[in-house]
């Protein structure tokens, strides 16, 4: 045992959220991130913590696992899960952030901490004779992604993810969209824009055969299927994305009292609600296709696009060969792993991930026995997926009740046995703080 520091490496969701929880014990964290010196191509910003993909961390309920994965981590003392609370902008039954502020707010919060050493430096190797969080992210540099790949003694996966176009506010065609939430569900938070027949056929023809941006010599057309570009979804079925994010249903329109044949959704993406996403368009076209293409949309025929839609690379580990329940890899145990390239995804997850590995890295360092969460909390669950053995190959998962332990009690119906399951999972959180 000694006094450290821990390093961290990479300043994401998972990184803030292990050095936070690294130093709430006590111990000093060096943190290294590469931006500003170096940027991957999906950042912008040189803050910490960044949103590169949508603003939102997805739904609040706790009949949602991951609604209850956030309430643990708040009842844990989560910085991520704080921040977000604090920036949070209105999004129905979904926690979204304005992503500015969000990740403003996380920096400050790592800068202002006199345990938190920031160091701006690309990392291309790692110690095993210190003890380690890396969490370089799904867009580890190739150096870095190098090492590690020499390290697990396999060759890396890759997928892609994509981001979403987001839209200036004042250029939507107030006359033609209608603002509410499926089912009028909580506070009318997004803006609708409703499709008939024939304008549903002209956006989907032209989606169908727009023009992709070229891929790079590192990337191949391997898809997840959490995260699929828009005119990836088109392709596979005329009715595929009726059935996804263009889905009418509970969606009323007030002009006509119906549903419309199609409705693509646009969700708040700051706090002045100047901005707005287009939600499920991560989209890997080329940015005058994406103006050309998203025009059809009714009620963005003029809109301005103030950021397109980009697509980039994605890297996962065979986790379940490499690591443990507390994101410890087994062959080098002074090395944590956390964020997307343990194979959890998503921004909440991510989290998740950096809370325990940074929870047990300082728990390592201190010579106690490591903390594993249950397989009947979302946290622990996940933790269990990532690190046990899979028949066929392992895939990126957002958390779910089907990766958790089942309910030993008869409880009837979908909402009543997620509600028992959530309430079963705080309980134990809660006798474990």
């Amino acid at each position: 045992m000694h006094e450290g520091p821990v390093y961290v490496i990479g300043a994401g969701l998972a990184g803030c959220e292990a050095a936070w929880q690294i130093v709430r014990q006590g111990i000093p964290v060096k943190l290294f991130e590469m931006k500003p010196v170096k940027k991957t191509p999906a950042h912008h910003m040189d803050t910490y913590a960044e949103l590169v993909c949508s603003n939102s961390l997805r739904s609040d309920m706790l009949e949602n696992a991951v609604g209850l994965l956030k309430q643990e981590l708040r009842e844990l003392g989560s910085l991520i899960m704080a921040c977000a609370d604090e920036t949070r902008v209105p999004a129905g039954g979904a926690l979204a952030v304005d992503r500015t502020a969000f990740t403003q707010l996380i920096t400050e919060k790592i800068h202002k901490n006199p345990l938190i050493e920031v160091v701006h430096e690309e990392v291309t190797t790692l110690s095993q004779d210190v003890i380690t969080v890396v969490a370089s992210g799904p867009l580890t540099s190739d150096p870095l992604a190098e090492t590690i790949k020499n390290l697990i003694g396999e060759d890396g996966l890759y997928f892609f993810d994509a981001a979403a176009p987001i839209v200036r506010y004042d250029t939507i065609n107030q006359d033609i969209v209608f603002k509410a939430s499926r089912y009028g569900k909580g506070e009318a938070d997004y803006i609708n824009c409703p499709m008939d027949k024939s304008q549903y056929d002209a956006f989907y023809e032209a989606l169908i055969n727009a023009e992709t941006a070229e891929l790079k010599d590192f990337e191949d057309n391997r898809v997840f299927e959490g995260c699929m570009p828009i005119e990836t979804m088109a392709k596979r079925g005329y009715e595929t994305m009726r059935f996804g994010p263009l889905k009418p249903v509970g969606l009323v329109d007030p002009k006509t009292g119906k549903e419309p044949y199609a409705v693509v959704q646009l969700r708040q993406d700051n706090s002045a609600a100047t901005l707005y996403n287009i939600v499920g368009f991560q989209t890997h076209l080329k940015w005058g296709e994406q103006k050309r293409v998203f025009s059809l949309i009714p009620g963005l025929e003029n809109a301005e696009f103030e950021r397109y839609g980009v697509m980039h690379r994605n890297t996962f580990m065979n986790s379940p060969a490499i690591l443990d329940a507390t994101y410890r890899m087994k062959k080098q145990p002074n090395l944590f792993f956390a964020g997307q390239m343990t194979g959890v995804e998503g921004y909440v997850e991510s989290t998740s991930s950096g809370f325990v590995a940074g929870t047990n890295a300082a728990l390592l360092l201190k010579g106690e026995a490591p903390k594993l969460f249950p397989g009947n909390t979302a946290i622990g669950a996940l933790a269990r997926y990532i690190s046990s053995p899979v028949t066929g190959k392992f895939q990126p998962m957002n958390v779910n009740f089907g990766i958790m332990d089942a309910l030993k009690e008869k409880v009837r119906g979908k909402k009543e046995k997620n509600h028992r399951l959530a309430e079963i999972s705080l309980e134990t959180i809660r006798a474990l703080k």
